[in-house]
């Protein structure tokens, strides 16, 4: 039997979910992925070996930033750094607002966590409309760091997330898009 390409596997474990959140969007669902620990581990592996050599840490933005997140600075024996939404840390923080279709959000990280001069991954789910994502790299600026790499499971193509990001790295991984 032929191997399945790790874009397909991890295709084969999404579940669409019809009229969620709202009615005529198609949600895709990455929560069966978790139920596969050897899927899971080939997409660690796969992350880890694409940032090799080019990180010196990895952000993960809450919250799902954070399930592969931390298993990618753990594979690359690398510091990794909570991005949160607002009010979630104790000062010292450092805050950055970003727009949202219907308001403002603020993420914030701990003063000190991030290094000026450092080489940094930021690692989300989903790459929808790139707008939490480049929030986050203006963060990672902000601290003195340079924006390295970008790492989704996801990227939902037909939103253009990417060009929000390409500002700030032309190195955006992708494992599966739609």
């Amino acid at each position: 039997m032929k191997e399945l390409s790790l874009s397909k596997e991890i295709d084969l474990h999404v579940d669409r979910v019809q009229d969620f959140p709202i009615e005529g969007v198609q949600y895709k669902d990455i929560s069966p992925i978790f139920l596969n620990p050897e899927l899971c581990t080939k997409i660690v592996k796969k992350f880890a070996e694409l940032s090799k050599g080019k990180v010196d840490a990895v952000c993960g933005i809450e919250s799902r930033g954070y399930l592969f997140g931390v298993q990618i600075a753990r594979e690359l024996n690398l510091p990794f750094i909570l991005v949160r939404k607002a009010g979630k840390l104790p000062p010292p923080i450092i805050s950055q607002e970003y727009d949202l279709e219907y308001g403002k959000a603020i993420i914030e990280v701990k003063k000190g966590h991030i290094l000026p001069g450092q080489r940094i991954l930021i690692h989300d789910d989903v790459l929808a409309t790139g707008g939490t994502a480049a929030a986050c790299a203006k963060l990672v600026e902000n601290c003195g760091a340079l924006v390295s790499q970008f790492s989704f499971l996801i990227g939902l193509s037909f939103l253009n997330g990417i060009g929000e990001l390409k500002n700030h790295t032309q190195d955006i991984q992708l494992l599966l898009e739609y």
